[in-house]
């Protein structure tokens, strides 16, 4: 009987582990990860077709699909008055759209890179449907590159436009004959033109306009009208949409494409005299500043009621700016303090005019804590931190708030020989331009070290407030702990401007006449690049374009190598500069740099 139950149980467990074993839930191994993009198996209309008259395209993949950042990507060219609607039905891209579309000419309808595959998100790159309203699908095409003036990098989001009507007012009051956005590496390519002369723009669209209606968008453009024509602008046949395959991913180090045209972005120089801004910093500090210098004309200030001794103003060089620094308690204090201006205005006309405005400025304290915290010091920073000092350099003295005469008897600056303290003069002087800063002056020895001690109260500022001890060693470095620049530059007439820069911060400067040797002493370990600004007005400084005027931004150009400077190390080279706009550029392939030069 025994027996009997035992065999039993055993066949019940191994009946149970079979079963739970069979209904165990585990992912179906599937086949490869799909790496391709969506495929076209249908189009209404068939892409290239000809005398169509229709008001809807769709398109069906073999795949569900999504739209990324369609509104930003989708473009026709020519462009319409009203863009057309774009959404998905199904498996099926659907535009619509209730324009008249131009008789006898080519649409392209462009997606970038918008369409993608549902599941895994692959592209569908430069997915574009071309039709004509005519018996003809125009062939020919345009291409180019766009830099950014000065630094000649390539720029984002810039439209490229192409306008068949030759006035400049065109360019501000039409939308183009043709249209495409430039690529992340700045280059462009418009497909499907008719033969012709044109004016090629580009232009960074704040206003989603598609025309050049706002002073401060940045723009480009050629200085002579762009012939298209079956000799060198032919494309062969017309783009196929449905045979691709998905591109990879352009990697920082790609070279970039080069077109037949450079355009150098740029943003115009203000013309409109206004006020550009105004605010109230702190309770006791007031800024104004202008959209232009004043030049001959009035900048002036005043507080209603004020007495002109309860406060003093400081103007930066160029004098379109105005620091504005109230001593006296009882005014500041107040909020709101109605103040005057008096500066120059263009008006509707486009006459400049001396303008008057009272503003009202208004400053919201911060909200008090309960217990009344203690005063602080007055902060004067020194730059000695570091414990370094250039062969050179002056030591800066800055505050938030204006100096004092400091108390001289309470500063101390020291020779440091065999651990003993030599005494060394000083005289501290006052910045004309700002009153926040001074110079502590002495004559410092390369390679010696030194001591500067400054008691409390040795500083202070006009509302007061004085400062705490500090003490800073520092050594003067000497000349092993620099490298050096120098180039020969050659093979250019003409004024320019030579830089030598880390990151985007120029670090050394200087002006040439004529070629020659360009050295620049002192310079830290790092890496460093070298800019020359051809300076062809000669007004010793970069300037932009000029649309009204037809100029175009002055040039610049590259050394082609990235400088690593070391410790008492010295870089001579000779360095051509006879070609303009070139910036070297990192290679995946087996080269070394690629230059940007005009075609």
């Amino acid at each position: 009987m025994f027996r009997g139950i035992f065999r039993y149980c055993f066949i019940l467990f191994w009946a149970f582990v079979l079963v739970a074993s069979c209904a165990k839930i585990s992912s179906p191994s599937g086949g490869p990860k799909d790496n391709e993009p969506p495929v076209v198996v249908k189009s209404i209309p068939e892409n290239g077709t000809i005398n169509f008259t229709g008001k809807k395209l769709s398109v069906t993949f073999n795949e569900y699909i999504v739209l990324d950042k369609i509104n930003e990507k989708f473009m026709v060219s020519p462009p319409m008055e009203n863009k057309p609607r774009v959404f998905i039905r199904n498996k099926s891209l659907i535009i619509e759209y209730d324009e008249k579309l131009r008789d006898s000419t080519t649409y392209t309808f462009y997606f970038q890179d918008a369409v993608r595959d549902l599941n895994e998100g692959n592209i569908f790159d430069n997915f574009q449907i071309v039709f004509s309203t005519g018996p003809d699908i125009d062939s020919l095409s345009v291409t180019g590159n766009i830099y950014n003036a000065l630094s000649l990098d390539p720029p984002e989001g810039v439209l490229v436009m192409l306008y068949a009507n030759p006035s400049d007012s065109a360019f501000r009051k039409q939308i183009p004959d043709y249209i495409s956005r430039a690529d992340q590496k700045g280059y462009f390519r418009i497909n499907n033109i008719k033969s012709g002369n044109y004016r090629l723009y580009a232009l960074k669209d704040a206003d989603n306009s598609r025309n050049f209606n706002l002073a401060d968008e940045e723009i480009a453009f050629l200085e002579k009208p762009v012939i298209i024509n079956p000799e060198n602008n032919y494309l062969q046949g017309t783009p196929d949409t449905i045979k691709t395959k998905k591109l990879p991913a352009l990697s920082p180090d790609t070279i970039i494409v080069l077109g037949e045209h450079k355009l150098i972005l740029f943003k115009p120089e203000k013309k409109m005299h206004y006020l550009s801004s105004s605010s109230r910093s702190a309770r006791n500090k007031l800024n104004y500043s202008l959209s232009l210098p004043p030049d001959s004309m009035n900048f002036e200030f005043s507080i209603q009621g004020a007495d002109k001794q309860s406060y003093f103003i400081e103007r930066n060089k160029a004098r379109d700016s105005l620091l504005v620094w109230l001593t006296d308690s009882l005014l500041f204090s107040q909020s709101p303090i109605s103040t005057i201006l008096n500066y120059p205005f263009t008006d509707s006309t486009g006459a400049v005019v001396q303008k008057q405005d009272t503003l009202l400025m208004r400053f919201i304290a911060p909200k008090t804590p309960r217990l009344k915290a203690k005063t602080p010091p007055f902060k004067v920073i020194s730059g000695l931190s570091s414990g370094n000092l250039s062969p050179g350099q002056k030591i800066v003295l800055s505050s938030q708030t204006p100096f004092r005469n400091p108390d001289t008897s309470r500063i101390r600056l020291y020779e440091i020989v065999d651990d003993k303290y030599k005494k060394v003069p000083f005289s501290i002087s006052r910045d004309s331009a700002n009153s926040c800063r001074m110079f502590l002056n002495a004559r410092f020895l390369q390679g010696k070290n030194y001591i500067y001690i400054s008691d409390s109260a040795a500083y202070s500022d006009i509302y007061g407030a004085r400062s705490d001890s500090t003490g800073n060693r520092f050594i003067v470095r000497d000349n092993n702990s620099f490298g050096t620049i120098t180039f020969n530059i050659i093979n250019y007439e003409g004024n320019r401007i030579v830089q030598v820069m880390s990151g985007d911060k120029v670090v050394r400067e200087m002006y040439m006449k004529s070629d020659g040797k360009a050295e620049f002493l002192y310079l830290d370990p790092g890496k460093y690049q070298a800019r020359i600004i051809y300076d062809l007005n000669g007004d010793g400084k970069w300037t932009t374009g000029d649309f009204d005027t037809g100029r175009i931004p002055e040039p610049s150009s590259y050394f082609p190598k990235e400088i690593d400077v070391k410790e008492f190390w010295y870089f001579v080279e000779e360095w051509d500069v006879s070609e303009k706009n070139i910036k070297k550029l990192k290679s995946t392939v087996n080269r070394n740099t690629v230059r940007m030069n005009n075609q």
